[in-house]
Formats: structure tokens, C-alpha cells, sequence
């Protein structure tokens, strides 16, 4: 994909006074009291300040990232026609009519300038997902900026400080799970890897515009099911094509149209429940497995894939037939190499990986965990013919490494030091009543959970739910903990149902955090909230 680096542009917004709005008593940013945990006052307690979003220290430590060269790009969101293959279009909302958007390539050190273009018929704005950015530009409507108002554009400017594979999407109910996310890749100048070609490769969960169906209405219809049992003995996987079978039903938004409630999803890997949508399609690179993506090498390269879940619901399991894979990096951070047959990501979730290219014709496979569904891309090196769309290659249910056996390389380890702070977080709320939750209390502007800086901060998220739930951090990494080990450098990993989740982090990026589940559908439900530095 071509680079769009564009200098300016007439609609260009004042971005001085988009970031006063958001720093201002709107947000909340500076005022109101919180206990350790940070869950809103505490009876008799003094207000406490916390730091804005464009205040000094977030000046501050954005100015000790220096300053690199300056990198323009421009990021239009429109309503467009979007093809996923095999002659299937649909309107939707994508980043300047593709999907995925235009990859957008930085070198670490680099300042990074996009103006967004908003013509879209709702506000929106553009979080650069596991960046560790200052906290103005992080795309948090109502939280670190007002939203960029159909007709609007706003000017994005940070320092990029760590190499890595890492996207931008909207922030901004459920928006993502259109067609808007594109790649953020960020080059290491001093890149230790070998190779001879590298591809990019975005997984997806697809609803938008099939059978009149929106983001939007499935929501709708999830919400609306508040006190009814589910039917676990529904199948609505399709193995071939990736094509939900669900019957034509009234929704629960009273318009007409396929039900899009999954019911009897199960994945021993997710410890349960796989998810709560059922897709009609599933992509790779934006295409279904019936009209797949292609790429092309020859026998005995070296390839690097930067794999990333985009999708709003689905994990998904990865392998490439007849190949193993060396995980070199997740969620941007180096790890000690490591061989696997087959990766599982969560929403939000990335990993590098390395491979040998053999001879021939080989599906990469990314099934929709849970869901007996897939999409899949073809590696071709040679001749022959190319795999069917229902392909399972038996590496999917050979050797999977998961996160926590995953050892961080020396150079990114968090040193080991006991913990200032500890935040305890209980992971609330069920399908059937749909009431996703921190501590069940749905996500309100005026939480805050306190940290200092330069604090080392532990994190206990205790899943007490019957699903499992990629937790995503923004502004910072942090490290998987185990009894004895810090381990690899993360910003979304899955807690599974009845587990505990710990990290550890050092509070080094102050302002006004998100924290929150990354299944689209349980954080505009209420699984979100707020980890603020105290000023």
C-alpha cells in the first residue's frame, strides 16, 4: 500500500484549540476524589488533582522522547463501497475507500503528523493502538479529545518512541467493527532480524451491511436479550465459506433481518463460551477465503508476517500449512525466538513471526476460534493448485505457544522491582443479562484509577464471568507476571473465564488512561474504565 504523506490540507483543524476543549472541566480530568483503587470519591475525602490530558507533565515527558523527523500523512473516513471478494460489495465506512486502510510506516524516533479527514455522517476520532504516545493524541473521545465532528478534521502530531506492529481504528461506539483500521508499522532503525520479505496481515470479523445489517443493530439486539436464557444448541458456524447460518428473525431494533445472536460457541483454548456474534464472513486482508489474498516468494525465503486482529468479537487461531512459525514479537515487543505450529490472538492482539518458505502452494489459515469458521491467504511459490476455502491445515491443532510461556528479550524485560501500588479489578456482568463491567459498575466519565508516576504498578484482573476478555491498556506495555518471572511485554491479553490476570507496569506516560475489554461489544456494554496519574 502506498504512503500518503501529505504535507496539508484545506480543512486542516486548529489543533491547539481541539486539545484546550479536551483538556478542559468537560473531561473531569482534574478534579474529583478517589480511594486507592480509584473507584470515585471516598466518604469525607479531600478532592484529589489528577493530571490533564494537555497538561505539563504530559508536555514534559513527550519532550524527553525527543523529537525525529516529521512524518505526514492524511486518514480520510468516508462512507464507501467496500469488496471482500468473489463479487460481494457492501457499504460501509472505511479509511479513504479500502479495506484495510493505507499502512501508514514510521521509523521509531519519527514524529508522526496525520490529519484525520472526517466524512463520515458521525464523529469519530483515531487511537494508535499500543502506542506509548502523549496522552492528548491518544483518540479517547470525551477523555483525552472532543470527537472529530462529521465534516471535521483534527491534526494528530507524537513522537513515536518504540518499533513494532501496531494499527489505528476509531474509538468511538462501535465503529471498528466497520471497515475502519489500517496498520501503524514502526521500523526498528537498528532492525536485528533477517529476511527477504515481510507481509502484513489483518484478520477480521465482517457484519457490516449484510442482510441490512449494522454494528449498530447487533449491539442493539445483544442489549435487548436482558433476561432471556440462551439456546446453546444452535450451530451458527459455517466451515466452508466463513457464512453464519442464522435464519432470517425480526431484530431486536425492529427492522428485518438475520439474527446475529452466536449461540453454542465452545473453545477449550477460550475456556468456554468463544464469542457473541455470529459473522457471516471472516477476512484476511479484506478478502473471504473464496477469493483470497495471494502472496507471492520463492522457495527457501526467509518471510516476516506482522499479523494483527482487527476483528470486534472473534479470536482467532493462525497457522500456515506445512510450515512452522518462530515468534519473534508480540504486541510490538521483542521475545526470546520461539518455534509454534499455530498462534491464537485475541482482538487487539498482534505477533510477529518468522518462516522458511518451502515449495509449492500453502494456505494461512486464521480460524474464527469457536465459531467452525475461517478465513484464509494463499503462499504460493511454485505451481499447483491452490487450497479450497475449507482447508484446515493440521498444524491448527499441533503445538500453540501461548503468551505466558513467552520469555521477553533481554533488552525489553521489565526489571524486576516490588510494586509501589496494586489495582485490583473484578471483571463483572453475563450474556444474559448483558451488564459488562469493572467491580460492576458500567464505565463512567468520572472514574479514575489513582497511579503516580514513576510508580511500578501491579494489576489484578479477576475474571468472574463465564466469557473470556482481551484487556487493553492504553499509553503503555506491560509485562505478564507468573509466581516467579516477569514476563513478556504486552498491551491486550485474554483473561479466561474464572482466571486471574496479573501485569506490571511503570507508571512513565501520565495522563488520562483507557483501560478496557477489547470485544467491542462488552466495552461499549460497560467494560470499560480510567487509570488516572495523580498531579
Amino acid at each position: 500500500m502506498e504512503h500518503n504523506r501529505q504535507t496539508s490540507h484545506t480543512r486542516r483543524a486548529v489543533l491547539g484549540a481541539g486539545i484546550a476543549a479536551a483538556g478542559s472541566g468537560l473531561l473531569a480530568a482534574c478534579s474529583g476524589g478517589t480511594g486507592r483503587s480509584g473507584q470515585g470519591p471516598a466518604a469525607g475525602a479531600a478532592a484529589v488533582a489528577f493530571v490533564s490530558p494537555n497538561g505539563t507533565e504530559v508536555a514534559a515527558a513527550e519532550a524527553r522522547r525527543g523529537s525525529g523527523p516529521v512524518r505526514r500523512y492524511t486518514v480520510t473516513a468516508t462512507q464507501t463501497k467496500v469488496e471482500l471478494g468473489a463479487g460481494r460489495s457492501f457499504r460501509s465506512w472505511a479509511y479513504a475507500d479500502r479495506l484495510p486502510g493505507d499502512e501508514i510506516r514510521v521509523t521509531a524516533g519519527d514524529t508522526l503528523a496525520v490529519t484525520l479527514i472526517n466524512n463520515l455522517p458521525q464523529s469519530t476520532t483515531l487511537h494508535w493502538h499500543g502506542i506509548a504516545l502523549r496522552n492528548d493524541m491518544d483518540g479517547a473521545p470525551y477523555v483525552t479529545q472532543q470527537p472529530v465532528k462529521p465534516g471535521a478534521s483534527f491534526a494528530y502530531e507524537f513522537v513515536v518512541p518504540y518499533p513494532g506492529t501496531y494499527w489505528f481504528h476509531p474509538h468511538s461506539g462501535m465503529q471498528l467493527d466497520r471497515g475502519l483500521y489500517a496498520p501503524l508499522i514502526v521500523d526498528d532503525p537498528k532492525e536485528p532480524l533477517s529476511y527477504d520479505r515481510e507481509w502484513v496481515v489483518l484478520l477480521d470479523d465482517w457484519v457490516d451491511g449484510v442482510d441490512g445489517s449494522t454494528p449498530d443493530d447487533v449491539l442493539a439486539e445483544l442489549r435487548g436479550g436482558r433476561g432471556g436464557g440462551m439456546d446453546h444448541g444452535m450451530d451458527h458456524g459455517g466451515s466452508t465459506g466463513g457464512h453464519a447460518a442464522a435464519a432470517p428473525s425480526p431484530s431486536k431494533t425492529g427492522r428485518s433481518g438475520p439474527s446475529r445472536r452466536l449461540r453454542g460457541s465452545r473453545s477449550k483454548l477460550l475456556g468456554g463460551e468463544a464469542g457473541d456474534v455470529a459473522y457471516p464472513y471472516y477476512l484476511i486482508n479484506g478478502r473471504t477465503s473464496d477469493d483470497p489474498v495471494q502472496f507471492s516468494a520463492r522457495p527457501g525465503d526467509r518471510i516476516r508476517l506482522r499479523i494483527i486482529n482487527a476483528g470486534g468479537d472473534t479470536a482467532f487461531r493462525v497457522a500456515l500449512g506445512g510450515h512452522k512459525l518462530t515468534i519473534t514479537h508480540t504486541d510490538g515487543f521483542p521475545v526470546r525466538h520461539t518455534t509454534t505450529d499455530a498462534l491464537l490472538l485475541a482482538m487487539g492482539e498482534r505477533y510477529d513471526v518468522v518462516f522458511t518458505a518451502g515449495d509449492g502452494v500453502f494456505p494461512l489459515t486464521a480460524l474464527a476460534e469457536g465459531k467452525n469458521a475461517s478465513a484464509m491467504a494463499v503462499l504460493r511459490t511454485g505451481s499447483g493448485t491452490a487450497p479450497g476455502p475449507s482447508v484446515r491445515p493440521a498444524e491448527l491443532d499441533r503445538r500453540l505457544v501461548t503468551p505466558n510461556r513467552l520469555v521477553p528479550d533481554e533488552s525489553v524485560a521489565l526489571p524486576r522491582r516490588k510494586p509501589d501500588r496494586t489495582v485490583r479489578l473484578k471483571l463483572t456482568g453475563g450474556m444474559e443479562r448483558w451488564d459488562w463491567a469493572f467491580d460492576r459498575k458500567p464505565f463512567t466519565l468520572d472514574q479514575r484509577h489513582e497511579v503516580r508516576t514513576g510508580e511500578r504498578v501491579r494489576m489484578d484482573f479477576i475474571n468472574t464471568t463465564s466469557m473470556w476478555h482481551p484487556i487493553h491498556l492504553h499509553g503503555h506495555t506491560y509485562a505478564m507476571t507468573g509466581v516467579n518471572a516477569v514476563g513478556a511485554r504486552k498491551d491486550t491479553a485474554a483473561v479466561l473465564p474464572n482466571r486471574k490476570l496479573t501485569i506490571e507496569f511503570d507508571a512513565d506516560n501520565p495522563g488520562l488512561w483507557m483501560l478496557h475489554c477489547h470485544n467491542l461489544y462488552h466495552s461499549e456494554s460497560g467494560m470499560m474504565t480510567l487509570l488516572g496519574y495523580r498531579s
